[in-house]
């Protein structure tokens, strides 16, 4: 793999976990994988987002944080590269989906603190897959407190993304059109993607449909 570290990114549901978890047990990378589920307060948040919308979102930063910082600080000489299923920069995008215009325009001064300490990725692939996808695919998980995630969040969290993306024109990006796929279950798709995120890619925003 030509990258260092790769992150693997993309709305609820898009698939980041299991992609990063194939490309690390094929190459012994080492893997980073986001600890959402012991967030004590994420199930609350989707009962009672108005309440616990400010909560959450802090809380994530600082697990998020911590978890990167351990993982990145500390390099482990038998892994080839690191590759993560979710970036840092994820707390703005769902901060300013989730927050009130006062409480993001704190959180955003915090995250400015905190997010200039940690390196970025040589490569953001984002998953891109429908609204409908995505639903299929938060049901067929089966996770209890994410099956009344409303299409219209899915769409507002989709398009952070998007607006976030487009502004950032220093970062590698690669946007993979995913809908048509499923590496999962299917050998040769897995391949495909893999040699797409094996490639070499200019600076800024590159896309490929699959």
């Amino acid at each position: 793999m030509r990258y260092d570290f790769i992150a693997i990114e993309g709305n609820i549901g898009a698939g980041k976990t299991s992609l990063s978890t194939l490309i690390a047990e094929q190459y012994g990378a080492k893997l980073i994988l986001e600890q959402f589920e012991e967030n004590l307060f994420l199930s609350k948040f989707y009962e009672n987002p108005d309440k616990y919308a400010f909560t959450v979102e802090l809380s994530f930063l600082a697990e998020r944080y911590q978890q990167l910082t351990n993982h990145l600080s500390n390099r482990d000489l038998f892994a080839s590269f690191t590759i993560s299923d979710y970036f840092f920069n994820k707390c703005l995008i769902f901060a300013k989906a989730n927050l009130k215009e006062d409480e993001f325009g704190l959180y955003t001064k915090l995250f400015s603190i905190i997010h200039a300490q940690l390196p970025k990725p040589d490569l953001l692939v984002y998953l891109y897959l429908d609204i409908d996808r995505l639903k299929y695919n938060i049901k067929k998980r089966g996770r209890e407190f994410e099956q009344n995630i409303a299409p219209q969040y899915l769409e507002k969290v989709q398009q952070n993304y998007f607006d976030y993306i487009r502004q950032q024109q220093q970062q590698r990006t690669l946007i993979i059109d995913v809908n048509n796929i499923d590496f999962v279950a299917n050998k040769h798709h897995y391949q495909q993607i893999l040699e797409a995120i094996k490639d070499e890619y200019p600076i800024g925003i590159n896309r490929l449909i699959l």
